[in-house]
């Protein structure tokens, strides 16, 4: 029978047009099916009750189509169905893999191991990766001897799940976004906030009963259900997660166990599904690769940081070689030229002094002499002062009390300081280890540091103090004078009261070169008032050790 016999329809869909209100079923914002016949039966009519009572109506009049429509109907709504099933499922895998792509980007370009883990960790808890409500990382120690809880990641209550949510729903981040918020933000908070948890996850790795061990000798993710009554998991990890069920997955990099990842549901309950694990195990090759690289990249640059020290040590070893062979150079010249030199003097002055004794007080010769007896007197000190210098070049290491070294060479110096109106303080500390010096050269730097004290102007005290700083016995030497300490940095060239009659006190550049050799250094200071600071520091004989400091040789 034609449609067109047929009685009025209850649904619009014989109508080109309808007004707005016939069909209950367009909602706001659809108005323009009201004019559109052909959207409107496929996207409505189709599904509509009033269709389908129309059809009903339509075999009751015996129309030829009406056994027919009702199959091209259903057909037509079943793959309609299917293309949108299909469609949001392409929605989700194209959002999955650009999801992975960006993570992927980030763990391939990245060396630094926060940044790594802050991209890795957000990943696996935030809504736009897997959505987990916690994580746990788990790293393997250098010499792969043990597992360590290394960061924990996700909220411990529900309060604080609420404000993490509510905080992600305020601000349309990326995953790389929200990773570097996350790094400089919270980083440090979340590796304190778990530190109890993570302090108890460490597991020897020789352990191979334990859970861990298992899953990383097997290399494949577990998901572990009724944890608590589980006879394959230790009952203090399940008290200590907290939770029934929770993922453990390995990383494995080129056959090295770098760790393990722990995530859970801890406060939705979500069931872990098996697509969950499937995007964990495709997301866990590349952050385990990028965690041992980045591992490998810290360990290189402290390699080479231990390597720039070393040579910078070389080089000042090199440089302090180079200067000793310098200094015994000079040290075997002035021995040589000393020696030749004193006899003859002693000669000049011994007759000298002899024929002073013989003549009148009155004789005018009598002042010519004493001229000759003084200047020799003042020639074989400088002597003495040479050869000194030059026997202080050539090391000979044996343990010495400091505080017998010090008062010797005081004890030397008591006259002249007499004379020159110095008073001086000796507070020595007592029952003082032995140190492991050159005698010889540690006396020639405290009678540089005398005779420079008393050419500086106006010095009337000197103070010495000594005591125990760790392995270290330390000196000091203060004065009260005005100037301001001599350069002592330059390269020694001559003895230090030779130097003075130059007007330049070169013995402490020397003192400073033989201080070096026992790892201190030689320190002058100007003191805030007045007056100047001189402190060495000593090695102490060790026990048990036969050699001694190896920087105490020349």
């Amino acid at each position: 029978m034609p449609a067109e016999v047929c009685v009025e329809w209850e649904c619009c869909w014989a109508k080109n047009e309808i007004a707005p209100g016939e069909c209950p079923y367009i909602a706001e914002g659809e108005e323009e099916l009201y004019s559109t016949i052909k959207r409107r039966v496929v996207e409505k009519c189709l599904e509509c009750p009033r269709f389908r009572t129309d059809l009903l109506r339509l075999r009751e009049q015996g129309h030829p189509l009406a056994d027919v429509l009702p199959f091209i109907a259903d057909e037509f709504v079943d793959q309609k169905a299917r293309l949108q099933s299909m469609g949001s499922f392409l929605t989700s895998k194209t959002r999955e893999i650009r999801f992975l792509h960006e993570l992927n980007l980030v763990l391939q370009t990245s060396l630094d191991l926060d940044e790594i883990l802050s991209v890795a960790m957000t990943a696996i808890t935030a809504g736009k990766g897997f959505g987990m409500n916690r994580a746990f990382l788990l790293m393997a120690d250098k010499e792969r001897q043990f597992l360590r809880g290394y960061l924990g990641v996700g909220p411990r209550n529900y309060d604080e799940a609420c404000q993490i949510w509510r905080e992600i729903g305020q601000n349309d981040l990326t995953l790389r976004e929200m990773a570097r918020n996350f790094q400089k933000t919270k980083l440090a908070s979340e590796k304190i906030k778990f530190h109890d948890i993570l302090e108890q996850l460490s597991i020897p790795l020789a352990n191979h009963k334990h859970i861990f061990s298992r899953t990383l000798r097997e290399r494949k993710a577990v998901l572990v259900r009724d944890a608590f009554h589980n006879p394959e998991v230790d009952p203090e990890l399940a008290g200590l997660l907290g939770v029934d069920s929770f993922l453990i997955m390995p990383l494995i990099s080129r056959n090295r166990r770098v760790g393990l990842i722990l995530a859970d549901n801890c406060i939705t309950h979500k069931p872990i599904t098996t697509h969950d694990i499937q995007l964990m195990e495709t997301f866990a090759f590349p952050v385990a690769f990028a965690l041992e690289r980045a591992s490998l990249y810290e360990r290189l640059h402290e390699e080479v940081e231990k390597l720039t020290a070393a040579n910078a040590k070389l080089k000042e070893q090199q440089e302090l070689i180079v200067k000793m062979e310098k200094m015994a150079l000079v040290g075997r010249i002035t021995s040589s030229i000393a020696h030749s030199i004193r006899n003859p003097l002693m000669i000049i002055g011994g007759f000298a002094r002899s024929l002073l004794k013989t003549i009148a007080e009155s004789d005018r010769n009598r002042q010519y002499l004493e001229s000759i007896v003084r200047e020799a007197k003042q020639l074989e000190d400088v002597l003495e002062e040479v050869l000194s210098y030059a026997d202080s070049l050539y090391p000979a290491m044996d343990t010495w009390d400091i505080n017998q070294l010090v008062t010797g060479v005081f004890d030397k110096f008591r006259e002249r300081l007499v004379q020159k109106e110095i008073s001086c303080v000796l507070a020595p500390a007592a029952a003082l280890p032995m140190v492991f010096i050159d005698y010889k050269q540690v006396a020639f730097c405290f009678r540089t540091i005398l005779n420079t004290i008393m050419e500086t102007p106006g010095v009337d005290r000197i103070g010495l103090t000594t005591w125990l700083a760790g392995d270290d016995v330390v000196i000091e030497i203060r004065d009260n004078g005005t100037a301001p300490p001599r350069e002592y940095g330059e390269e020694p060239g001559a003895p230090a009261s030779v130097a003075q009659e130059l007007g330049r006190n070169l013995g402490l550049p020397l003192c400073r070169a033989i201080i070096e050799k026992y790892g201190n250094p030689f320190v002058i200071e100007a003191l805030p008032d007045r007056g100047t600071k001189y402190t060495i520091r000593l090695p102490i004989r060790k026990e048990g050790d036969s050699n001694g400091a190896d920087t105490g040789r020349g």
